[in-house]
């Protein structure tokens, strides 16, 4: 899929995506503001702030406004915030996107943060909390980032600290906007059937006044660990959630696309290793998937699964073994031949959408690497062998890399401690 970038004199990148065969579009902005760039006494500011911003501009000053004209477009919209970058992003017919940019550049450049929304909304992101709190295979996910990159930014969560979302105060979404929702910082992309000069010049106009300021940088991920990790947090329940993975690379690395073909062997579908094993053979859970998170200064393989309680150590044991087969054995070229499709196909059933489209693009540009089209990415998946597997294998998985993470009904942590290692 052709696309091209223009970046503006004010920092600004314009990516558009034209999809002439396509009856929608979607507008899409990324900053790079998210979790990693808060301080740990306004952590969870970059989410409440992104709530912020669909709750009134100058232009349209009640909460309602908004959705209501959203809506009246008949607009999927929405927002999210991730560990380092924010999105807000509408998808409508394609002869609605010069009024879909003019909303969402509004939303995004001359929010209001009333001090009333302000209050309504941390009832919101409480619940939001407490929500997550009581599903244990989501909250295991913030036990393991905090197991890898304890308290630094990285290891917090992006919803952030329940004390600073109820203290919150306007001024402090004021001044958090101004370091980091600036020009140099922020990228646009409109994919779909869009006349692209158009869309550009509309962009350039609507944009016009962004801030100049100077982008506040993040703290720069350390790996500093020595020897595996283990954190067990105790709950009553019926089931034990599990992540066992390893530090693995960022995003820019040639080993991370090999990383994700090994998370690809492990997890990917129901004829990978770890479903006919665990699930087929083992009988002891319901879900296992392994994958592979990268991000522009760090990485890691994750394996998650729900399991028996009595079973726990057992799966541990087995997991450990399945990792260890590759880095001992070179992966069949039958096995690793349909796991490559597999991905193959993934990546193209996922983008059959002007938002697959926007999302697929500017995730790259704003982690800032050089954006792989399709095709590209198709062609150095095709490229790998069993041997980059194993290669790959032994790099990650070593004992100062290992961590695992359980929220279950567990009190005794030495059973795992002893096995916890390759």
């Amino acid at each position: 899929m052709r696309f091209k970038k223009k970046v503006l004199k004010n920092g600004l990148r314009i990516i558009t995506v034209p999809m002439q065969d396509n009856k929608t579009a979607t507008v899409l902005v990324l900053v790079e503001a998210g979790s990693k760039y808060e301080d740990k006494k306004e952590n969870g500011i970059s989410h409440f702030l992104e709530h912020m911003c669909f709750k009134g501009t100058t232009k349209r000053p009640n909460a309602g406004d908004i959705s209501l004209e959203l809506d009246k477009l008949g607009a999927q919209s929405n927002a999210f915030t991730s560990h380092e970058f924010t999105g807000y992003y509408a998808k409508v017919h394609s002869k609605n996107v010069h009024k879909i940019i003019d909303i969402i550049s509004d939303m995004y450049l001359d929010p209001i943060f009333n001090e009333e929304e302000i209050k309504k909304e941390k009832g919101v992101i409480v619940e939001e909390m407490n929500m997550y709190k009581d599903l244990p295979m989501r909250k295991v996910g913030y036990l393991f980032m905090e197991l890898l990159y304890k308290d630094s930014p990285a290891g917090r969560t992006i919803l952030g600290d329940k004390n600073f979302v109820t203290k919150a105060k306007q001024k402090d979404f004021i001044e958090y906007r101004n370091k980091h929702y600036v020009a140099s910082a922020t990228t646009v992309i409109v994919a779909g059937n869009i006349d692209e000069k158009k869309v550009i010049k509309d962009i350039e106009n609507k944009f016009k006044e962004i801030s100049h300021n100077k982008k506040e940088k993040k703290e720069k991920v350390k790996e500093v660990q020595t020897k595996p990790g283990l954190k067990i947090e105790y709950k009553k329940s019926d089931q034990s959630h599990l992540i066992l993975g390893v530090r693995a690379f960022d995003f820019s690395k040639k080993e991370n696309l090999v990383t994700l073909v090994i998370g690809g062997i492990l997890g990917a579908g129901m004829s990978s290793r770890l479903w006919q094993k665990l699930r087929e053979e083992m009988g002891v859970c319901y879900y296992v998937k392994a994958g592979n998170d990268s991000y522009s200064d760090h990485g890691y393989l994750g394996i998650s699964a729900g399991v028996n309680n009595k079973r726990i150590k057992e799966v541990t044991e087995v997991i450990l073994e399945e990792l260890k087969k590759l880095k001992d054995e070179l992966v069949s070229e039958e096995e690793l031949k349909k796991v490559k499709e597999t991905m193959i196909s993934s990546l193209i059933l996922g983008l059959e959408s002007s938002d697959s489209y926007a999302e697929y693009y500017g995730i790259q540009e704003i982690l800032k690497r050089p954006i792989n089209n399709p095709q590209e990415k198709i062609k150095k998946i095709k490229a790998i062998t069993a041997k980059d597997i194993k290669r790959v294998a032994n790099k990650i998985f070593i004992n100062k890399g290992l961590n695992l993470a359980i929220i279950g009904p567990i009190k005794d942590k030495k059973p795992l401690q002893k096995i916890l290692k390759f």
